[in-house]
């Protein structure tokens, strides 16, 4: 049996590597006061961040293990003991809380690098009831882990991801967008590659809005105002909320 990583997904798992540590940098910079005060996200601290995505890897590890063993293996116990966790880890020293991150972070990154062509092929279902091939996991845990780096409030803006991960949100969110018809349809141009992406189905002709990637991605993921787009129909259309 061929235990290797396939090519791409192992290129995708070191994306999540890379992005854990440097969440993990800004968590590091930050103390026990820091990390009791308000994030980005209304009613959460910056601890309820932290422990959010840690929760989520152990979430998505357990999804891992599904796909591993074939026996089904769900992200959390249920919706309450999710956000009992969250309540719980917040509240926790600095220190306390980048161990977790680099535990779980870490966990999951190399539970992900043991997996073979038939595992990442294998069917999960994600917490809110959608199934998707487990090759998928490890785009779902970078998009996790570079939108609330960005919740921390802490320094770290869209503007800091890098150019390639601007490009994974931008794809990876219009993909989320499409054919849902509580979002206005999309046409949205990135002005920095030269990519165009739809979204979105609602009635109507698409709305036209063009920016940088890194722009686009944080719009489509309810952070920031839309600064630095242009929208063919004057002002940016509401967007239903994305997490």
């Amino acid at each position: 049996m061929d235990t290797s990583t396939p090519a791409g997904t192992a290129a995708l798992i070191a994306r999540v590597a890379a992005a854990q540590e440097e969440l993990r940098a800004t968590v590091a910079s930050l103390g026990d006061a820091d990390l009791a005060a308000a994030s980005a996200l209304p009613g959460w601290t910056r601890g309820h961040v932290c422990a959010h995505v840690a929760r989520n890897a152990d979430g998505l590890r357990n999804l891992l293990t599904w796909a591993q063993t074939g026996v089904p293996r769900p992200m959390y116990a249920d919706g309450g003991a999710r956000e009992a966790d969250i309540e719980r880890d917040a509240h926790r020293p600095a220190a306390e809380h980048l161990a977790d991150l680099a535990r779980s972070g870490d966990g999951f990154v190399g539970h992900a690098r043991r997996l073979d062509d038939g595992a990442w092929a294998a069917e999960v279902v994600l917490r809110n009831g959608d199934r998707l091939p487990a090759r998928m996991l490890p785009g779902h845990r970078l998009r996790e882990v570079l939108i609330h780096h960005v919740d921390l409030a802490a320094g770290y803006s869209p503007a800091d991801w890098s150019g390639q991960d601007a490009r994974f949100l931008l794809a990876s969110l219009a993909s989320a967008w499409s054919g849902r018809g509580d979002c206005p349809p999309l046409e949205l141009r990135a002005a920095d590659t030269g990519e165009r992406f739809a979204a979105g189905a609602g009635p109507g002709a698409p709305v036209r809005v063009t920016g940088p990637a890194h722009a686009l991605a944080a719009w489509l993921a309810g952070r920031g105002h839309g600064g630095g787009l242009r929208c063919s129909s004057g002002g940016l259309p509401a967007l239903p909320a994305w997490m």
